[in-house]
């Protein structure tokens, strides 16, 4: 390794919170539906608890904190007043600009959007809202709980809460869905502003209801015709693509997950959250995994980490890669040696590779130290492109 060109990345922080009201066919995340009080003083006090013992293990006391993201589950059923112990106890552990992105995962549903002007108050200054659709029938079938009226709603507390900018977070693909369905939801998300917009094509994942159960989804040739004209009217809204399924008004991207895209560091506190961290004296890369059930996480006598993986360096390439090739900007091989502490000549003949497929550009053709980018057609068959890399 070439550890005299590594650098510290950023450092971010997810905070993962794991209840929700009901669990959604779709949905593969840490989560667990509530069957009773939500324990927020003991779970604040393990979160705390967990954040030292990494800050320690990994000796992060000079570092400084670039993003905070509490996610789920649904963060939005804990009390303003718990998000605001928390984040202080976490403030404090880390030196960190004045107006560091805060964010937090919240549901539409009238209980937690009356929270948002507290969660602002409280240091949040990025709500991201799990709308998911506008029609109602797709509302049941998602097994969402909350319905139209209260997604519209919740996008219009966001905008009075008092936070720097909000997120809607839509689907598209979903059972049944026409082309129509799916721009009109479109159309819906963008008349309410907001600065950010998550808009994704539904997939089935392992582990999940509708995996159990696959509903009717739309065609190929309907789910590219959604997706292009998706593109468009999200464009002429004046929103810019900066990753696969990321847009967003000017200067208004979400910076905690571009620096997972960039291949920063970040910690993750919470049932079975996940973090990286670089060791730049050393050169390794570690990845943690922490206990995944609430039960064992809160259990005071266990330790929170479950896993402590060494990323080898035959990993290295295909781990920036799959995070990079998400996003619409260019990278350069200066960037790669930076964040793996590898030589060029390991990634290098691949990507020339790529770009005689179509599939990925560099601004100097005479030679590979250009900015390399993704191709539209690379974007398309993402996953070919990645394949090259393994």
């Amino acid at each position: 390794m070439n550890t005299n060109l590594l650098t510290a990345p950023p450092l971010s922080l997810y905070i993962h919170i794991p209840w929700c009201v009901e669990k959604c066919p779709y949905c593969d995340f840490n989560s667990h539906a509530l069957k009773a009080q939500i324990p927020e003083q003991d779970y604040v006090q393990a979160l705390i608890a967990d954040l030292d013992a990494d800050i320690t293990r990994f000796n992060l006391k000079d570092r400084a904190l670039h993003s905070i993201f509490i996610g789920g589950g649904t963060p939005s059923l804990f009390s303003a007043k718990a998000i605001e112990s928390l984040l202080k106890q976490v403030l404090s552990r880390f030196e960190s600009k004045h107006d560091i992105e805060i964010t937090l995962e919240a549901n539409p549903g009238t209980v937690e959007a009356d929270k948002f002007t507290g969660f602002s108050q409280a240091g949040v200054t990025r709500l991201s809202i799990g709308v998911q659709s506008f029609e109602s029938e797709k509302l049941l079938k998602l097994g969402r709980i909350h319905n139209v009226n209260q997604a519209k709603q919740a996008a219009q507390l966001a905008k009075a809460s008092g936070v720097n900018s909000f997120n809607l977070d839509l689907m598209h693909g979903l059972p049944n869905q026409s082309i129509e369905n799916a721009l009109d939801d479109l159309k819906t998300a963008i008349s309410l502003q907001p600065e950010h917009l998550s808009w994704y094509q539904l997939t089935i994942e392992p582990n999940t209801a509708f995996h159990s159960r696959p509903p009717k989804l739309p065609q190929d040739e309907t789910l590219w015709e959604i997706q292009d004209q998706g593109f468009k009217l999200l464009a002429d809204a004046g929103y810019q693509q900066y990753e696969i399924s990321a847009f967003s008004q000017q200067d208004k991207q979400c910076q905690h997950n571009l620096n997972y895209w960039r291949f920063g560091d970040y910690l993750g506190i919470g049932c079975g959250a996940h973090g990286k961290i670089t060791d730049v004296a050393s050169g390794i890369i570690q990845r943690t995994v922490k206990v995944k059930h609430p039960k064992g996480y809160l259990d005071q006598n266990r330790e929170p980490m479950d896993h402590l993986i060494t990323v080898s360096q035959d990993e290295l390439p295909f781990e920036y890669m799959m995070n990079q090739l998400r996003l619409f900007s260019s990278f350069t091989l200066a960037d790669y040696q930076q964040r793996t502490d590898l030589s060029a000549n390991t990634i290098a003949p691949t990507l020339l590779q790529a770009q005689k497929k179509g599939l990925m550009q560099c601004t100097d053709s005479s030679s590979v130290d250009g900015k390399w980018q993704v191709t539209p057609l690379g974007h398309r068959y993402l996953n070919d492109l990645l394949e090259l890399f393994l």
